[in-house]
């Protein structure tokens, strides 16, 4: 699986600007098209991408102190008494086709899930695409600042008994260290598990029929997946989930603020019905001058 790469992410966003900006420029007066909305997200959202894959060429990230971090978490872990995910890895060694599928599910549903639900909220919830497009901005980049603090996953600790599930049952997206489409030693906080938070809970939440709730097996079985892999503590992907909520209030705040700013100070008669009540003024003024 090759990702594109930061300038092919680029590329795409200035193309998409200029789709936008070359027929207003042209024609100022004419209304935005479909086209010109589509074209304006996509520049969006390419350029984000483009940013999140030259983060991971930064010369900050380095191996000191991942494994010792990953010990701490595994110590904390146990002492909130979270599940171990030995019992975990145990269980889906028993059974190679949970093993395959939790291997598959973690290497190739997170992207296109998401690509799907930004298409969905973008086509049909457009009032609550911006929600949740920013939140996801806002999720990875947090995300991207916490990864500089390193962290190993579970599979490169076999001493503590952890197994690479990919490794063992195939469709591994690492390969050896520092080679593979994502950084090794990020494990905190998950990325894939944010992303499938932000597509579930954004579904739960905008979508109006009864089987939207169904929706939330996608962020359950990517927390298992994840951690039953190897590739995540429990404390990644809870991180990530707070992470999101954190995003999604500091958005709600901003809509707030924004909101009134726009607002009239209080005492001061809102625009239009100032100009409504001055034209009936007239209208009353003018018959009684008539009579």
């Amino acid at each position: 699986m090759k990702w594109p790469t930061w300038q092919q992410g680029a590329a795409t966003a200035v193309v998409c600007a200029l789709v936008v900006l070359v027929p207003r420029v042209l024609r100022p007066s004419r209304a935005r098209s479909a086209l010109s909305t589509t074209a304006q997200e996509l520049s969006l959202l390419a350029g984000l991408y483009s940013i999140w894959r030259l983060a991971r060429l930064l010369p900050l990230a380095t191996t000191g102190g991942a494994s010792d971090r990953a010990r701490q978490i595994d110590r904390l872990q146990h002492w909130l008494h979270l599940p171990t995910e030995l019992s975990l890895q145990h269980l889906v060694l028993r059974h190679e086709s949970l093993g395959r599928f939790l291997n598959y599910y973690y290497a190739i549903a997170h992207v296109p899930a998401l690509i799907a639900f930004l298409v969905w909220m973008f086509a049909f919830h457009r009032s609550a695409y911006s929600r949740w497009r920013n939140a996801l901005a806002m999720v990875t980049g947090m995300c991207l600042v916490i990864r500089f603090v390193r962290v190993a996953p579970p599979r490169l600790l076999p001493d503590l008994g952890y197994v690479d599930l990919s490794s063992r049952f195939g469709m591994s997206v690492y390969g050896p260290v520092g080679t593979g489409v994502s950084d090794q030693f990020a494990a905190m906080p998950s990325i894939h598990v944010a992303w499938a938070a932000v597509v579930s809970f954004g579904i739960v939440a905008a979508g109006t029929s009864r089987w939207r709730w169904l929706f939330l097996l996608h962020v359950i079985v990517t927390s298992l997946a994840v951690s039953a892999t190897g590739h995540h503590w429990w404390l990644d992907g809870i991180v990530a989930v707070m992470l999101l909520g954190l995003a999604l209030q500091i958005d709600t705040r901003v809509r707030r603020f924004a909101a009134g700013r726009r607002a009239p100070p209080l005492g001061e008669p809102n625009a239009a019905l100032t100009s409504t009540s001055g034209t009936l003024e007239l209208g009353v003024g003018g018959a009684r001058s008539d009579n």
